[in-house]
């Protein structure tokens, strides 16, 4: 009787990893998602309105230092790796002075947009 209850107790226990795969997982998107053509809109001199209308709202803005907004994505997918990409955004006098994180620098940034 105790092999079959040790037998019925591994089965159950092992049965769920059996079926894990069969089993469906829905991805769970966190923050701001963005690409590399986003980050291309932005521009040195662009305004905080300007950088909201191409980017959304930040997920979070410094409280202390109100010249930094951060945005930040992170990807957990049903199955695989999670996938995280952040981009800072600092002002100068509220106008982008320049950015930092995963994303390249556009090769425009330099070059202000036309009033």
């Amino acid at each position: 009787m105790r092999i079959i209850t040790a037998l019925a107790l591994a089965f159950a226990l092992t049965n769920c990893a059996v079926f894990d795969p069969l089993v469906y997982k829905i991805d769970i998107p966190q923050g701001n998602y963005m690409e590399q053509q986003d980050i291309d809109q932005l521009r040195i001199g662009m305004t905080k309105e300007q950088v909201r209308f191409v980017l959304g709202s930040p997920v979070a803005e410094n409280a202390y230092r109100s010249g930094e907004w951060h945005y930040v994505f992170r990807l957990k997918p049903g199955r695989g790796s999670v996938t995280s990409r952040q981009l800072t955004v600092y002002f100068e006098n509220d106008l982008v002075a320049r950015l930092s994180g995963d994303f390249d620098t556009p090769e425009d940034f330099y070059t202000p947009l036309d009033d």
